[in-house]
């Protein structure tokens, strides 16, 4: 007879065996704890999945960075970040989501369930999993940045731009996310300065020609910014800059920096397990589903265009749904068979041949 653990869900043999241990199967596990991480914990928990998030290194997300947020539906007045996050994982354990404090260091992909391990040395198995890792923005690594971070510091200009109405901000970078980010802060504020270590843009064409009509874009070529600075109220007052070239220094005063050099997936635990693109973002379909059946993402550790609150609830949402479905399909068909590496199973409107000998098919790919 198969052992069960606590909550009724059968025990898996796993890695730590050999101490004795064996971990719960649990349905979800949800990786991350940026708003598509809570939403996909919100929707999973109110299927009544008893599902597990565990939060990572960055509690939030980068939201947690933002100073306020106006443009997320239902708060007309607004909220800081570190507050909505507060208020999603409130909302999500109201309705049962378990949530744990720590770092997820590998995921064990080539079995079912799978297996996450962490941090503190848990070892978790899952039926299945929603990917939330987010990404992170690429910093200059100047004083006074992370000091600053809220305070005249952003790398969202669409969050926080209209709170720079009328003032003086600059951009830092040079590619489309700058040149875009730069042409939305000219509808608040009174001057956009984009500084470039270059002496020319890489961003599209079309980007280019918007940015040299717009009376309101400055630019700064060949300088890069060594050092943020602030005033006596603790907010962004200037920067110190450099020229590449003749390596000559000086001072730019500004009201606030706005920082666009690059986002970083936060993927190190997917490489050699996951299909991911040319900058290393997962691959998701439109139904948020990873190449490994059973995997689905959310947020913007898959999502490079939108890159908002709004859409990673959605598209947490969707996941959860997704893994709902998957759920309940694999339970409808027992587990015979499944035990195979999952990396096999039937892809959206295929079945392998080699594990149709081996079990039923698992339904709901096409």
């Amino acid at each position: 007879m198969a052992e069960h653990g606590s909550n009724g869900t059968p025990l898996v043999r796993g890695a730590i065996e050999q101490e004795g241990q064996l971990p719960t199967v649990e349905n979800t596990i949800i990786i991350g704890s940026g708003p598509s991480g809570w939403t996909a914990g919100l929707y999973t928990a109110r299927a009544n999945l008893n599902p597990l998030l565990i939060t990572g290194n960055d509690f939030g997300g980068q939201v947690s960075i933002t100073y306020e947020v106006e443009n997320y539906p239902g708060f007309p007045e607004g909220l800081s970040g570190p507050e909505l996050v507060d208020r999603m994982k409130v909302q999500a354990e109201k309705f049962g989501l378990r949530v744990e404090y720590d770092h997820v260091t590998e995921i064990v992909v080539d079995r079912h369930p799978f297996l996450v391990r962490t941090a503190n040395g848990q070892e978790y198995a899952a039926k299945s999993l929603i990917l939330c890792t987010g990404a992170s923005p690429r910093y200059l690594n100047v004083p006074g940045e992370k000091e600053l971070t809220g305070k005249g510091v952003s790398y969202c200009a669409t969050c926080d731009g209209f709170f720079f109405r009328g003032k003086d901000v600059i951009v830092v970078g040079g590619g489309d996310s700058a040149v875009e980010e730069g042409l939305f802060l000219t509808k608040f504020a009174s001057r956009v300065r984009i500084v470039h270590r270059r002496d020319q843009l890489r961003a599209s064409k079309i980007l280019q020609t918007r940015a040299f009509a717009n009376d309101k874009l400055d630019f700064v070529w060949n300088k890069v910014v060594t050092a943020i600075h602030h005033g006596e109220d603790g907010k962004v007052s200037g920067v110190s800059i450099e020229d590449t070239v003749t390596g000559e220094k000086g001072e730019l005063k500004t009201d606030g920096v706005f920082i666009f050099v690059g986002h970083v997936p936060n993927n190190a635990l997917y490489h050699g397990k996951f299909d991911l693109d040319e900058d290393g973002h997962l691959i998701a379909d439109t139904r948020m589903r990873t190449n490994i059946p059973g995997i689905f993402a959310a947020g913007e550790i898959m999502d490079k265009v939108f890159k908002q609150v709004a859409t990673s609830v959605g598209q947490g949402c969707a996941a959860a749904m997704q893994a709902e479905k998957f759920l309940a399909e694999l339970d409808s068909e027992g587990y015979e068979g499944v035990q195979h590496d999952p990396r096999r199973w039937p892809k959206p409107g295929q079945q392998p041949l080699e594990l149709a000998a081996h079990g039923p098919e698992v339904r709901g790919w096409e």
